[in-house]
């Protein structure tokens, strides 16, 4: 991509009770000048043979950005082997749909460290994710709210350093909420960006694929999403990060307003 996207997670919430389908969405979303929307796979992909064609046709005729979250049951480091088996059909499942409608990048997270070391995860998860087909998109690996959830900044980043069909999901308000409100100013955003580039090379940051909302949280982590108004989340310090950096590629908004903060990160940057 030659420049930064800016979307949504799931359907908008548009005006005066309007409902959506994907086809529908994505052609209001386009008309307030958003570029992007996550399809959300979390409990089921809900794209199938009836509706594709129209996605489809609805993407290629806005110009529109798709991606899609995966399945919520995900676990590649589970103590039974039948639920990686099935954590393995999920992600491959909803990366079969997303294809069909021509999006690049499916999100998940990985798993969690149980009562493994964080080596021990990291190693099951590896052999696991080596493991998925190359389906000519990105299984963007997304970094999690929760300390006992896998997916630090390190992990998400050396998975997607060894694994050529992995990249990484920067969810910097995860980030934010894992380590108790740790980005506050400019330079921690930037140490992240400069560690991304340093770690995966300068083209990574022309590629990226970020989540960004308002969040909530405890000493245990994430919550829930908030708007951003609602939050200490520094989300212009954020912008100006990515800015300055020159990043490129795709910003999703998991605010519960949706549209309404996608636009103001999106009038903000543009605004730099």
């Amino acid at each position: 991509m030659d420049k930064l996207l800016f979307g949504i997670s799931g359907l908008p919430i548009g005006e005066n009770q309007q409902k959506f389908v994907y086809k529908t969405g994505i052609s209001y979303l386009k008309s307030i000048n958003l570029d992007a929307m996550e399809l959300p796979f979390v409990r089921s992909v809900n794209i199938t043979d009836k509706n594709y064609k129209g996605v489809l046709d609805s993407k290629l005729e806005n110009d529109f950005y798709l991606s899609a979250h995966g399945s919520y049951y995900i676990n590649l480091n589970s103590d039974e082997e039948e639920k990686i088996e099935k954590s393995k059909e999920r992600i491959i499942q909803g990366a079969l749909a997303l294809e069909k409608v021509k999006g690049k990048s499916l999100v998940f997270h990985p798993g969690f460290y149980l009562k493994d070391s964080k080596e021990e995860s990291f190693t099951t998860i590896k052999k696991e994710l080596s493991e998925l087909p190359d389906l000519g998109l990105k299984y963007r690996l997304e970094t999690t709210g929760k300390p006992t959830q896998f997916g630090n900044l390190e992990e998400i980043v050396n998975l997607s350093k060894e694994i050529p069909t992995c990249a990484p999901c920067i969810d910097f308000s995860h980030l934010h909420a894992r380590e108790n409100g740790i980005l506050k100013h400019y330079d921690d955003f930037a140490r992240i960006l400069d560690f991304i580039g340093t770690q995966l090379g300068e083209e990574s940051l022309f590629d990226m694929h970020i989540h960004m909302s308002g969040i909530n949280y405890t000493l245990k982590g994430e919550r829930n999403h908030l708007p951003f108004e609602e939050s200490d989340f520094n989300y212009k310090a954020c912008l100006k990060a990515l800015f300055d950096f020159k990043a490129k590629g795709c910003v999703i908004c998991e605010s519960p307003m949706l549209e309404k903060d996608a636009l103001k990160l999106k009038e903000y940057y543009t605004s730099l």
